[in-house]
């Protein structure tokens, strides 16, 4: 199926001269969008029938032409030759060589003006490039999330900051949050495929991908802290008492967190505590990328939402629209609001969720509406039936289905 993000990376290539970096999970289908993307650049000229090139450091072969340097892999592939247009090399997973950055900067800065480049991983190299960065200035990133109620419905509008309320298929909305949004358990509905392809992918994730690539010798233990989270989702992340279980230190917690999160197995969600006195400063809250795999009713709803609204922040902010995030709002006294989606680093809409449509409207809502200013304030609710209306013309609380609200989002 043609994912969303096509159109606007053809369009960022074509009008910007930064290397394109792709990120997201495994399996979460960036080979087949590298590959559709090729097809855009597959426009024949008078030298050759191909402007497009595959290079994946997984590949031996490959490998060893990129080992070689950029100036081999140029003459190997043709790339010296006059283009019509920019001809589009596709480097997958190549932040497993040690030196990519500089690999990634030498190459660029000597070809920028003959190559498009773009750059996919399963691991966020965004978080690999800090200040002073020898990449800093040279890429444009863009992270790839699960299937989306609104991507299933049909194109995300780039243009658009909220989308026209959508009605989704009831059996794919039951089959999205049953079997979740990686592309292919989403489009084969069976469980028992399910089952084994879950279990294939947490084997990969943590004994091929963060054991070749982290220094952790521990990898059973982490393996335990992976199952852990399983069964924590939305609840307050206590680093003391995951160590005490696991039999580390808090530190080595933090750390293996950090590393889970930067291979896209969970992200956690930290506290607004800003106009607030009494809010929790420090907490945060872990979800899983995956949610299919939480078992608990309740929770797999709350992580469904929180998944929506992570890729609706990354999606605004990657195509340029401002700097997006998400929070949780929760005091010392037990007020609690489940996210806050912030603008700028202005409060922008609150969500409370809840599973069924029998539940009555959530007094924090309004509580929390005061303290931090937010012009929305929505209690989402997974069973209720869709609404034809835009829920974002409305800026008290107010009870909105799950149906219309996520449509309306990236």
């Amino acid at each position: 199926m043609d994912r969303s993000w096509i159109l606007p990376l053809t369009e960022a290539m074509q009008s910007h001269r930064q290397i394109t970096i792709l990120s997201g999970p495994r399996q979460v289908g960036k080979t087949t969008l590298a590959n559709q993307l090729q097809e855009v650049f597959s426009n024949p000229n008078a030298n050759t029938s191909k402007s497009h090139y595959y290079l994946n450091w997984d590949d031996v072969n490959h490998r060893e032409l990129i080992l070689k340097g950029p100036d081999q892999i140029v003459q190997t592939l043709g790339l010296d030759q006059l283009f019509s247009q920019k001809p589009l090399l596709v480097l997958d997973e190549i932040h497993k060589y040690t030196d990519w950055k500089n690999f990634l900067k030498g190459f660029f800065d000597r070809f920028e003006h003959t190559i498009q480049f773009l750059v996919t991983g399963s691991a966020r190299m965004d978080l690999y490039m800090h200040g002073g960065d020898s990449l800093m200035g040279r890429t444009f990133n863009y992270r790839l999330h699960p299937l989306s109620i609104r991507e299933t419905i049909g194109k995300i509008d780039s243009e658009q900051l909220i989308q026209a309320p959508s009605q989704i298929a009831l059996q794919d909305f039951q089959a999205l949050l049953k079997f979740g949004g990686f592309p292919e358990p989403y489009l084969k509905r069976d469980m028992r495929f399910t089952n084994r392809w879950q279990n294939l992918r947490a084997q990969q994730l943590i004994r091929e991908d963060i054991r070749d690539a982290t220094r952790i010798h521990e990898i059973q233990q982490l393996e335990v802290l992976h199952n852990l989270l399983l069964n924590q989702v939305g609840q307050e992340t206590k680093y003391a008492t995951l160590a005490r279980h696991i039999r580390v230190s808090v530190d080595t917690i933090r750390r293996w967190l950090d590393i889970l999160e930067s291979f896209y197995f969970c992200f956690r969600i930290r506290p607004w505590h800003r106009n607030i006195a009494t809010a929790l400063r420090k907490e945060p809250k872990t979800y899983l990328w995956d949610w299919s795999l939480i078992r608990d009713q309740g929770a797999r709803s709350e992580n469904f939402i929180a998944s929506h609204l992570l890729k609706a922040t990354h999606w605004w902010t990657d195509q340029g629209l401002g700097q997006f995030d998400l929070f949780y709002l929760r005091t010392k006294e037990g007020r609690e609001v489940d996210f806050m989606v912030t603008r700028d680093d202005i409060p922008w809409f609150m969500v409370e969720v809840k599973h069924s449509s029998n539940s009555s409207l959530n007094p924090n809502l309004q509580w929390f509406q005061k303290k931090t200013a937010a012009a929305h304030a929505f209690q989402i609710e997974l069973t209720a039936p869709y609404v034809d209306a835009d829920c974002f013309q409305h800026s008290e609380p107010i009870r909105v289905p799950a149906l219309t609200f996520l449509s309306q989002l990236a």
